[in-house]
């Protein structure tokens, strides 16, 4: 039998196990997003990993850090970060529209929405900690991304941010391609079905990037 591929981690100690790592990821993203982060204890990832608790602590560190990894790995397979490289030889356009449509299914996908749910509830109980490390990991570093992009784009000269920093430009990119189905559906009053529903975020995000690419393109 093979061996599992193992990598060696930075500074002293034995070297880390990738399929135990990568084990206790997909238990954790499980347990998270049914349980939310209070409802979920490293004993539980653990033992539906099919590890010991050590062997969760030695590569996560605590609860925390394992939660970040987890919505940083789901960000990641939505929207890796390489979509918000600026490639000089595409169209600001073109990056745009992919950027938009990633982010409209994202937020609109019915995991999502019963998270956000979940995240709505731990605040109102006095338990702001699960809201403040999704919203680290997923809108703010997404926000981060999207205006360093924003920012080489200017300096290209393929965009014009009109005296508007790169973050406060982001923010409104993302608000424009939004629409109010997210919220609908948060609130119980969407009965839109699914093929239907893609369709309609896609015709909202198109919407946004033509109305930002109106008020930013270079006169």
């Amino acid at each position: 039998m093979s061996r599992s591929p193992e990598v060696r981690c930075q500074g002293p100690g034995r070297p880390k196990d990738m399929d135990k790592r990568a084990a206790i990821l997909k238990s954790a993203t499980a347990l998270f997003m049914r349980s939310s982060f209070a409802g979920t204890s490293m004993d539980a990832v653990a033992s539906d990993a099919g590890v010991s608790k050590l062997t969760v602590y030695s590569h996560f560190g605590d609860k925390d850090s394992l939660f970040r990894e987890v919505i940083r790995g789901c960000m990641q397979d939505a929207i890796p970060d390489e979509k918000f490289t600026y490639h000089p030889d595409v169209e600001v356009v073109d990056v745009l529209t992919d950027l938009a449509r990633r982010m409209v299914h994202i937020d609109t996908d019915p995991q999502m929405v019963s998270t956000f749910r979940v995240i709505f509830g731990d605040c109102r109980q006095g338990n702001p900690r699960y809201g403040r490390l999704v919203w680290e990991e997923g809108p703010l570093r997404g926000r981060q991304l999207a205006a360093a992009l924003l920012a080489q784009a200017e300096r290209e000269g393929k965009l014009d941010l009109g005296g508007l920093t790169p973050e406060v430009a982001a923010t409104q990119f993302f608000s424009l391609i939004k629409g109010d189905l997210m919220m609908r559906r948060l609130c119980g009053c969407d009965e839109v079905p699914e093929p239907e529903c893609r369709v309609a975020v896609e015709q909202i995000a198109m919407a946004g990037v033509r109305t930002f690419l109106r008020a930013f393109q270079p006169r």
